[in-house]
């Protein structure tokens, strides 16, 4: 396989900053559970806007990497992979529309709707494998969060626990032929059969595009609560271990974990599990909340901005999605 190095990231957020008070009112409830620094929830995030659309935002992340790098996206994007929580178009996914955006015409343009909180490394892979067996030269993968201002800031669900932690975002990559930034490895993993532990839910009961006043929600099977957290606590060192394992490295040499960020209970777990300090594990879930698929992109691109990666540096993203029913991890030896 050729060599294929991802060599620029990008992200996007909404500008509506939202604090505890939107789901909770000016009486914080008094839970000690909440004030805990590993349960309670974020300070802020960010939620999109009514109207606001995922193509969109895609824009909005990916332009700016394209200016400052002195691309034309039109005959430098072969392959555009699209990964959004909530597609706006139900029928042809947002691809065909960020494309036009952006002003490409890509070969290939997929619009992933697996992987969910682990859809970042599984787009790597694809665009890998692609441009990787010569098929292409280029790729942009896209992950879209979009469903916090839409279905948890709804009025019968913001006031669910659960509403308060996710946030809004985009994050996008540049991959390109060549070695100079190296994508090492990438591990993935289906469990097909947790699947249906987490899907949509209405309070009627309808199915979500049935005609209906109950409003849509996101929900875990309750009685798989235990079990779903336990897999998740093991998913991720262990997708993470094994890659190590496959680009014969360790968990030592990772310089730069990043994760998906569902809570901080599950980021200290993971890096406790994996023998890395806090400062190696970057998260932004204190100011953006969960962003879900979006988070690794975000993070990653954010940390190179602030310098938190440097040149050299062994970066590690790594995912579980919806109820365990897929994971991954990916290497990437990072250069500027």
């Amino acid at each position: 396989m050729r060599p294929v190095s991802l060599v620029d990231l990008g992200s996007y957020l909404p500008d509506a900053e939202i604090g505890l008070e939107f789901f909770f009112g000016e009486d914080l409830p008094d839970d000690p559970m909440s004030r805990s620094p590993v349960f309670k929830q974020p300070t802020t995030r960010r939620h999109v806007a009514p109207g606001d659309r995922a193509a969109e935002m895609i824009r909005d992340a990916a332009a700016p990497m394209f200016a400052r790098r002195g691309i034309d996206p039109a005959g430098n994007v072969d392959v555009l992979i699209t990964n959004v929580l909530l597609p706006d178009a139900l029928f042809t996914g947002c691809g065909a529309e960020t494309a036009e955006l952006l002003g490409c015409t890509p070969e290939w343009i997929i619009d992933l709707h697996n992987g969910g909180c682990a859809s970042f490394p599984y787009m790597l892979k694809l665009a890998r494998t692609i441009i990787g067996s010569g098929q292409a030269r280029t790729a942009l993968v896209c992950n879209v969060q979009n469903a916090a201002g839409q279905v948890f800031a709804q009025p019968g669900v913001r006031t669910s626990a659960h509403a308060a932690a996710p946030g809004d975002g985009c994050g996008v990559a540049y991959l390109t032929e060549g070695g100079h930034s190296p994508i090492l490895g990438v591990e993935t993993r289906n469990s097909p059969g947790f699947a249906m532990d987490l899907g949509p839910a209405t309070s009627d009961g309808r199915k979500f595009w049935e005609p209906g006043a109950g409003e849509l929600d996101v929900r875990f099977a309750e009685e798989k609560t235990a079990e779903i957290i336990a897999r998740g606590n093991a998913l991720v060192p262990e997708m993470v271990t094994d890659l190590c394992k496959r680009i014969d490295l360790s968990p030592d040499d990772i310089d730069v974990l990043i994760t998906n960020q569902p809570n901080r209970i599950f980021l200290r777990t993971w890096r406790d599990a994996l023998g890395l300090e806090p400062e190696r594990h970057l998260d932004t879930f204190d100011a953006l909340g969960n962003l879900y698929g979006a988070g690794a992109p975000v993070t990653f691109a954010q940390a190179v901005r602030d310098g938190q990666v440097r040149d050299g540096d062994l970066v590690v993203v790594a995912g579980f999605a919806h109820a365990g029913d897929f994971a991954a991890a990916a290497a990437v030896r990072w250069n500027s």
